[in-house]
């Protein structure tokens, strides 16, 4: 995902200072990583500089001078394109947990092992996830199925190697 998108849109709701962006974000999308101060103001530095915002006005505070910043044009349409994208499909080719499995058969050691140690961790955080969307609301909903949807496809993909692990193995030691 694109921060400095992601800030675009939410500037497309109205001008808005950099605290405030903050708070939406975390409020709607950093339940896991709630976003430093200074990742909001690098974006804002970014966007200003490429005149996708602009500065809408400033305000004496206790503190030091507050900018409340808008989206220009230019940003309304980048952000228009940017919606109108399609993300790459992120296809798992060659994972991690793949090459641990073929690591353990090349030195002899029990590769069944590695996929088990992975198939209870993607368990207990299915668990987790599962938690989470008996005590949230709809948008917790639908952030914990699209990952328990991806650990699901993961926990089929265990299941069909440790099933061919010693067809594999022979592949793997020739």
């Amino acid at each position: 995902m694109s921060f400095a998108h992601t800030v675009l849109g939410l500037l497309e709701n109205g001008p808005a200072h950099g605290y405030d962006l903050k708070r939406v974000y975390d409020q709607h999308f950093g339940q896991d990583r709630p976003l430093h101060y200074g990742q909001v103001y690098a974006a804002l530095a970014r966007l200003l500089k490429k005149g996708l915002i602009e500065v809408a006005g400033t305000e004496q505070g206790d503190g030091p001078e507050r900018k409340r910043y808008a989206i220009t044009d230019s940003g309304v349409t980048d952000l228009h394109t940017w919606l109108g994208t399609p993300e790459a499909p992120q296809q798992y080719l060659q994972s991690t947990l793949y090459t641990k499995v073929v690591l353990a058969l090349l030195a002899g050691r029990p590769a069944a092992d590695v996929l088990e140690v992975q198939r209870s961790a993607h368990l207990k955080s299915m668990r987790e996830l599962t938690r989470r969307k008996t005590e949230g609301d709809l948008a917790e909903h639908l952030i914990c199925d699209h990952a328990l949807f991806h650990l699901e496809a993961d926990l089929r993909w265990l299941e069909l190697t440790a099933a061919r692990l010693d067809e594999l193995a022979t592949e793997v030691n020739r």
